[in-house]
């Protein structure tokens, strides 16, 4: 499942080819949908951003797709008129003079209006995005130690989109290797140096993710992640040795999704 910075970079590929032009084809394959269809056509989309793993449209008429990509959505720039071939299910086409952004196979999306978006259950229940600029350090080093998180072990509270949206099991393993820490371990028990570390890798990572982003030249090399040039120290690197402490590298389970790490290195 793509995480923050893939929504990220799937927003900001979107917006290039949407950015400034007239929508002369709105089409929703959902009948809940189709009376927006009129509604948009002739509109400007003025922005696409993301709240950890949902994605926000902004029309200039004042309404707001929300779409969440969930396991598998996937959205897809391609030229006017164009319609790939593909297995996927079609749910929302947005044209132009020169290209069309397609949503396939996501089910949940919705048109909003301010007020609705202002109420939305899931943007009100997720934590701040972790690629969001005015997310600190500090901020999180609050968040990790309130009384709402601080309990909670660190494999699991990760993958929490109310702790910081965005966040997701690539990301979750590489800020633990990072932080030298393991999963099972809860923030009411680490040193002020193991909650800076932490809290330290939690907005570095993702923010490098996203700023490293590149094209995968080759599909069979795990080391690069959603279309992302960005250098594992852990993920997907099960048997090779870590690169602080040569021990190779293990796989787990852990809260039902693989979970990578090194023994040597990363402790309680």
């Amino acid at each position: 499942m793509p995480e923050g910075p893939e929504i990220r970079r799937a927003a900001d590929a979107l917006m290039m080819a949407v950015a400034g032009r007239e929508i002369t084809l709105a089409w929703f394959a959902f009948p809940h949908l189709k009376p927006f269809e009129s509604r948009l056509t002739g509109q400007r989309i003025e922005k696409i951003e993301t709240r950890g793993k949902a994605l926000l449209t902004w029309f200039s008429n004042g309404l707001v797709l929300y779409s969440h990509n969930q396991l598998y959505g996937v959205w897809r720039v391609v030229k006017a008129g164009e319609t790939p071939l593909t297995k996927r299910d079609l749910r929302v086409r947005l044209e132009n003079e020169q290209f069309a952004i397609l949503l396939y196979s996501a089910s949940d999306i919705q048109i909003l209006d301010a007020d609705a978006l202002a109420a939305h259950p899931f943007l009100l229940r997720i934590g701040p995005d972790v690629l969001d600029p005015i997310l600190t350090v500090e901020e999180t080093r609050s968040r990790l130690l309130s009384p709402r998180f601080r309990g909670r072990q660190l494999g699991s509270l990760l993958l929490d989109q109310s702790f910081i949206a965005g966040l997701g099991n690539y990301l979750r393993v590489e800020i633990l290797w990072q932080a030298r820490l393991t999963a099972g371990v809860r923030g009411r028990d680490l040193s002020p140096e193991q909650i800076d570390r932490l809290c330290e890798a939690i907005v570095a990572i993702p923010r490098l993710s996203y700023a490293t982003r590149g094209t995968m030249d080759d599909p069979s090399d795990t080391e690069k992640h959603h279309g992302a040039r960005f250098q594992f120290k852990v993920f997907h690197r099960a048997g090779r040795p870590c690169e602080r402490c040569g021990h190779p590298i293990e796989k787990t389970t852990h809260g039902s999704r693989p979970f990578y790490w090194c023994p040597v290195c990363q402790h309680d």
